[in-house]
């Protein structure tokens, strides 16, 4: 019989089944993977089995980041009785097929398997090389499959890095002598698929616990075993404190709670986390897991079991490391940095070799001599610590950066990525085409965020382009391509109707340029003047907010429940929709990228993305419609207009393109072509 290739849904369940008991035969090879990880990659669209007479024969299991075009591919499976077939070939170009939009499809594999045969023969090419967190510390070879499309500035990006505590249950699972039951759980996440994505970090109170165990091999092992895991350091007083919050606030809220040893030591484990700046606590503790309410009202810790690590690591590790709502709530204040100071700084901002010490304290001063106007740039957080440093200078058309550094701080990757995009402003205001970071040694959380932006590794400087058109492709190409061949790189070539998910890859790596003729759709969204007053400070506040970094890179807005043809990626335009009868003040006031859409109740959407501000619990469930729901709108790198669109303008803008239009169409979010977006997108930037 043909063998034939099943998307499989969560309805068929037959089929989920029997991919995991082929799974299960080859657990050490490819790592256990406990069912719900099935299932879930069956919601998510990343099931994909091999049918023949009934039977699943071979099955692939792969992810889809939301904030990634790459397909993660955790396994790739088939019966040994049917090998030699080309199963594997036809699943991987199934999943090809599936998902052309992706950028390609990432793997890894232990190098002592000895199959890079097999996957040079799918077409996977070698990418690097992570050593595993298994008990043997195995090498994993790292493999890509590439699809096609203009990637030129997408070699940098990398999968996320969740740091996460665990308490002593897990770690005895993971590292213990003696096998406890449940412990398949916690080993799911030594599955070679998750290595560069999960670190594991042990608090003072896991250690406490492996010196109080009476037998003395297992304590011994244990011991030896804590060296590969990340150790945190915490205040001891903030811990005490943070501690009988904790049991107070559980006593609280579960009645006939006593405060006994095994409450105290779960919740030094919270504690700990906290005091450390970390937000994920894995525990199978019984007693633990009905405290997760307690544990992030009072300490902000999200306390998860090992399998929600494993089925939701891409979601905990954007709210662990990119909390711009917390930004908002933190007085940072900017300066330029005073002639005598620099070495004041040595002791904030880390460096390397021959730039260490005096010699880069003397660098920043050499940047205060000479004929180029060097601007140097100190960033303080509330406290008055210095947690960023950069300079700048425009030659010609190149915005020049020969500084970028990040201070240690729980914040640290949020500013990172906040200070990419307002170079990237900061050059396109000053006429730049191309941001050139000639630092040799920038801050490592830069490095890593650099590459989602499109910065790209050339002449041992991380340079990024400009492309200022919204237009078609081949304007697009023609701006894009010029400025390649100034660096003399190889130009991208564009063509009409891209898909959707890549024309949002390139969007963001060359902002600001709009690819009009491309499948990314476009939408208008009607917002208060109150909540456009708080996202982007447009109509301004009466007492000025701080913008010494800007409007935050992402933010989240909700709405009613009902569906309107949203899709993501999109791109938006604001619509601020109160205003007289006249229409005087209804106005589009900017653009952003639409980069998720969900449906859900408030409690539901406010934990998903509280870290994103601007929203409380109670304006969330106000946003709620009959149903109970609401719907959140994920959008990142917002421009404000330089000159807002009247709504006079914006309708004389749509009659003008033979377009039927009303304010009426204004009341609710809409599709608009997009050809309109681009008549608004370049008025707002007119001008003249």
């Amino acid at each position: 019989m043909a063998i034939k290739l099943v998307s499989v849904s969560p309805a068929q369940e037959e089929l989920i089944v029997k991919a995991i008991a082929l799974g299960d035969r080859y657990t050490k090879t490819l790592g256990l993977l406990t069912p719900p990880a099935y299932e879930k990659a069956a919601e998510d669209g990343g099931l994909l089995v091999a049918v023949e007479a009934g039977e699943v024969i071979g099955y692939a299991l792969f992810g889809l980041p939301k904030r990634s075009a790459r397909i993660r591919l955790a396994h790739l499976c088939v019966a040994e009785e049917e090998r030699g077939r080309g199963i594997a070939g036809r699943l991987v170009e199934g999943i090809k097929e599936r998902y052309p939009q992706r950028l390609g499809i990432k793997a890894k594999c232990r190098r002592d398997y000895d199959l890079s045969g097999m996957w040079r023969s799918l077409g996977f090419v070698p990418d690097g090389e992570v050593r595993g967190r298994g008990r043997d510390g195995e090498i994993l070879d790292g493999w890509w499959l590439d699809l096609g499309h203009p990637d030129l500035f997408t070699e940098m990006e990398s999968d996320a890095l969740l740091v996460v505590t665990v308490d002593h249950g897990v770690f005895a699972d993971l590292r213990g002598l003696t096998d406890t039951t449940g412990a398949e759980e916690s080993r799911a996440l030594e599955a070679g698929w998750m290595a560069d994505l999960v670190e594991f970090a042990y608090t003072p109170q896991l250690v406490h616990q492996i010196r109080d165990l009476t037998d003395t091999a297992e304590r011994q092992h244990q011991q030896a075993a804590l060296t590969g895991l990340h150790k945190l350091s915490t205040g001891s007083a903030a811990v005490e404190e943070r501690t009988r919050e904790l049991v107070q606030a559980a006593t609280q809220a579960v009645p006939g709670l006593a405060a006994n040893p095994a409450l105290l030591r779960g919740m030094r484990y919270v504690a700990e986390t906290s005091c450390a700046g970390l937000q994920v606590l894995a525990t199978r503790d019984p007693l633990l897991s009905r405290l997760t309410d307690v544990a992030w009202e009072v300490a902000r810790v999200r306390v998860v079991s090992p399998s929600t690590v494993t089925l939701h690591v891409d979601e905990l590790r954007q709210a662990q490391v990119y909390r711009p709502a917390d930004l908002m709530g933190t007085e940072f204040r900017s300066a330029e940095v005073a002639p005598g100071a620099e070495d004041e700084l040595v002791a904030f901002f880390e460096q390397s070799g021959a730039d260490d010490g005096s010699a880069f304290s003397e660098r920043l001063r050499s940047l205060n001599e000479g004929g180029i106007a060097w601007r140097r740039e100190l960033l303080r957080d509330g406290q008055g610590r210095p947690v960023a440093l950069y300079a700048w200078s425009l030659d010609g058309r190149t915005l020049v950066v020969p500084v970028l550094r990040t201070a240690g701080h729980p914040l640290e990757e949020t500013l990172a990525r906040q200070l990419l995009f307002l170079l990237k402003r900061l050059g396109r205001d000053c006429g730049a085409e191309i941001v050139r970071i000639s630092d040799p040694h920038p801050s490592e959380a830069a490095r890593a965020a650099a590459g989602d932006d499109g910065f790209f590794e050339h002449n041992g400087e991380l340079v990024a382009l400009l492309v200022n058109v919204c237009g078609t492709a081949a304007e697009v190409e023609v701006v894009a391509g010029g400025l390649a061949r100034e660096l003399a790189v190889d130009a991208t070539v564009l063509d009409v109707g891209m898909p959707a998910e890549v024309t949002a890859v390139l969007e963001r790596a060359w902002w600001p340029a709009k690819v009009i003729d491309s499948e990314l759709p476009s939408f208008m969204v009607p917002i208060k003047p109150r909540w456009s007053t708080e996202l982007f400070n447009v109509p301004a506040m009466l007492i000025a907010r701080s913008d010494a970094l800007g409007i935050s890179r992402e933010h989240v807005y909700y709405r009613s429940s009902q569906r309107r043809g949203e899709s993501v990626p999109a791109r938006l335009l604001w619509y601020v929709s109160d205003g007289n009868s006249t229409g005087e003040g209804q106005m589009v006031v900017g653009s952003s990228r639409l980069d998720e859409v969900l449906i859900d109740t408030p409690d539901v959407l406010f934990s998903k993305f509280e870290h994103l501000g601007v929203y409380g619990r109670a304006e969330v469930e106000r946003a709620a419609d009959a149903s109970g729901h609401a719907m959140a709108l994920r959008f990142s790198d917002t421009e404000i207009f330089p000159k807002p669109v009247t709504l006079r303008r914006l309708t004389s803008l749509a009659r003008g393109r033979g377009l039927t239009w009303s304010p009426g169409s204004l009341i609710s979010l809409s599709k608009i072509s997009s050809e309109l977006f681009q008549a608004v997108y370049q008025e707002g930037h007119r001008t003249t």
